[in-house]
């Protein structure tokens, strides 16, 4: 019996795919890379399953990570939502936690995803325990829907006070608004986030709604354009959180797709570390866009409800902590108004694209800076009908920043390159310092069309001892969607002392949630072997603010148990301890999550069977800039290398999807899955 698996992501410049095919004679892997379709993704995405050399039709199931509801929140692209709330409260989404969009100065403008006009009020009100203290008014309820229909409005909010305590109100609410609004666009906010804090929960609401109609029309696209080729099975989305689900239900809870490209990285890195026997690292995935840093630890993504994804639009749903900066490929290096050289967030994107793409970019950015400086080769970039050569693209960094800067050209595109990596050391630093977790103690998993570029680098600056190049890092983000599982994340506001709490309605509200995980998973109950639930608990020493999540070891926990968990969380992060304060118990999260068959890294790249000796693998070589210097570095055909090859830098890999440098000193291995392993200088001293 065959079976044709394919996971599918979309960055800001390509969309990749892995095809993973396994029958009677064995299995096989086949990828593709094509530029992103920025105006409408799915085209991106059926092109790239042909560029793969199949159709549609004969693909058993299609894994999907988008950033479309990213792009639709940052471009600010979104529906006309309009919002139902209670008397007196219209303006929580607007007033915040009245921080300001700038830290230093009076100015700043902030605006709300749903405008002031569209913010209506309506009498109830529920206490924090629940209580009614004013009932709901259903005729003001069905007037307040009506005249946000005639508004204009195509999506709808109804969230109330303290509803995470009795959702009875927005139930009822919602009931109403379902037989006025001409589509299935309703957001009701308990039913998303049942978790305390208004403005956190009413903004997450807000952008469920924004980008939910957004996201449905996406995927309604796509599955159109998968059926006309004859795919007849259920297209699965990538969540925020790393695990996949429905393409119907992403629809419905679209802001859980937020960060769903980043996530499917992380996933993919968390799998293969896993099998290569590395428990803790940094993830680092720089692609044409952006840069996107995470932490692994025991071969678990880090996982948190507390995202922002932009100022003033927190999202509490849960999600792998993923850190981005504007620092791609991409990224066009530039002088500002006092002549300094910077770096980023502006991106050429896939169009038109560095310069030496040929697709008519004029801007220099760090891909064109790293062809400057011979750590990638011209000949084998993704070019267009007009390649540009290397002497247009030192003219042009001549011109724009090597003259101005008063430097030479190698020079000027050696600061580009230095200065990205500052960018992005100091993301990888905020990722692990903030987690009490000391790089030096982890290893750096590189992945990304350009992150090998400057893996090395990096990870000597922070004093990282390895780095880990995965076999086909350029093509990593869509791995992620080919293992990842289906997982459902659940989150429930208790906020009741410890030492008061019922602990019998904690359980329950644990293995409500465990319910709720395995119904929705139990849709797609062929792809899952097994299913492994995990508890844990946000908490809090009274009158403090911020939360320390505490795993549950069993849903059947006692107090003291939980107290002692929760203490010992407390010292192992800010290493202190206050035995006289009892804890809170604010809020319960379960993740159900529904392993599928392991996929294995070893069939991602096709060993040499060579004996080893890297010279076997060795293509030519050519001038390389690096150390402030120029040097003849070898190129190796990263395909050639066989197991336990190894090279001492300056070297230069390269495959189809990505090119690795090592830097001078750092030596270099091949394990026994097709990875990279290099040491650093900072791993070799030590």
């Amino acid at each position: 019996m065959s079976r044709r698996v394919a996971g599918i992501d979309v960055g800001g410049t390509f969309t990749d795919l892995l095809l993973f095919e396994e029958d009677e004679s064995g299995s096989r892997v086949r990828f593709a890379k094509v530029p992103t379709t920025t105006e409408n993704q799915a085209e991106g995405v059926l092109q790239a399953i042909h560029a793969a050399g199949v159709t549609a039709a004969g693909l058993d199931l299609v894994i999907h990570g988008t950033t479309v509801t990213t792009n639709a929140l940052l471009e600010r692209k979104l529906a006309r939502v309009g919002l139902v709330t209670t008397a007196g409260f219209r303006d929580t989404l607007e007033i915040g936690r009245r921080t300001r969009p700038r830290p230093y100065g009076l100015f700043g403008v902030f605006e709300p995803l749903v405008p002031r006009d569209l913010r209506l009020e309506v009498p109830e009100r529920m206490n924090a325990a629940g209580e009614v203290v004013t009932p709901l008014d259903e005729a003001a309820v069905e007037a307040a829907v009506r005249h946000l229909l005639e508004s204009g409005c195509e999506a709808l909010v109804i969230h109330f006070l303290h509803s995470y305590a009795n959702p009875a109100h927005e139930r009822r609410a919602g009931e109403i608004a379902a037989r006025l609004w001409p589509n299935s666009y309703v957001t009701l906010g308990h039913a998303l986030l049942s978790e305390y804090r208004e403005y956190e929960r009413g903004t997450t609401a807000s952008v469920n709604a924004a980008v939910q109609p957004v996201l449905d029309r996406y995927l309604d696209r796509l599955v159109q354009g998968l059926r006309r080729d004859g795919f007849t099975h259920e297209l699965l989305v990538m969540n925020g959180n790393g695990g996949t689900i429905a393409a119907p239900l992403a629809a419905r809870e679209a802001a859980k797709t937020v960060m769903s490209g980043p996530a499917s990285g992380v996933i993919a890195a968390a799998v293969t570390l896993t099998q290569s026997g590395v428990g803790d690292a940094v993830t680092y995935d720089m692609g044409g866009t952006s840069t996107d840093v995470a932490l692994i630890s025991g071969g678990l993504p880090e996982v948190s409800a507390e995202l922002t994804i932009d100022y003033g639009l927190p999202i509490h749903v849960p999600m792998v902590d993923v850190r981005t900066i504007g620092a791609g490929g991409g990224s066009i290096a530039w002088l500002d108004a006092a002549g300094m050289l910077r770096v980023g967030p502006n991106s050429a994107g896939s169009t038109p694209g560095p310069i030496c793409y040929g697709r008519g970019g004029t801007l220099p950015t760090i891909t064109d800076a790293n062809l400057v400086l011979g750590r990638l080769d011209a000949a084998k970039l993704m070019t267009a009908a007009n390649p540009v050569s290397v002497e247009t693209i030192r003219a042009i960094f001549e011109a724009i920043l090597a003259r101005p800067l008063g430097l030479s050209v190698d020079q000027a595109a050696a600061a580009v390159v230095a200065l990205a990596n500052i960018h992005m050391v100091g993301a990888i630093r905020m990722v692990s310092l903030s987690r009490g977790r000391d790089p030096r103690d982890l290893t750096l998993f590189a992945f990304g069309g350009a992150g090998p570029l400057h893996a090395v680098a990096l990870a000597a600056e922070l004093g990282i001892p390895e780095v880990l190049i995965p076999a086909r890092p350029g093509l990593t983000n869509a791995l992620g969607c080919l293992v990842a599982d289906l997982r459902q994340d659940f989150v429930n506001t208790v906020n009741v002392a410890l030492d008061v709490v019922e602990m019998a309605a904690v359980h329950r509200v644990l293995a409500d949630q465990v319910k709720r995980g395995v119904a929705i998973n139990a849709a797609q109950q062929g792809e899952i072997q097994f299913t492994e639930i995990r508890h844990s608990a946000d908490m809090q020493f009274r009158g403090q603010t911020h939360l320390i999540r505490v795993a549950i070891p069993d849903a059947a926990i006692g107090r003291d148990t939980l107290q002692s968990l929760f203490e010992e969380a407390y010292f192992a992060r800010f290493q202190i301890r206050m035995p006289e304060i009892r804890a809170t118990l604010v809020n319960l999260n379960t993740s159900v999550t529904g392993r599928r068959k392991p996929f294995p890294i070893s069939s991602l790249l096709e060993l040499s069977a060579n004996t080893g000796d890297a010279m076997t693998a060795r293509t030519g070589s050519r001038p390389v800039f690096a150390d402030g210097r120029w040097a003849d570095t070898p190129i190796f055909r990263r395909e050639a290398l066989s197991v336990g090859a190894a090279v001492t830098g300056p070297a230069v890999i390269e495959q189809p999807d990505a090119t690795t440098f090592v830097e001078p000193g750092a030596r270099m291995r091949v394990d026994a899955f097709g990875n990279l392993r290099i040491m650093t200088l900072a791993g070799l001293n030590q």
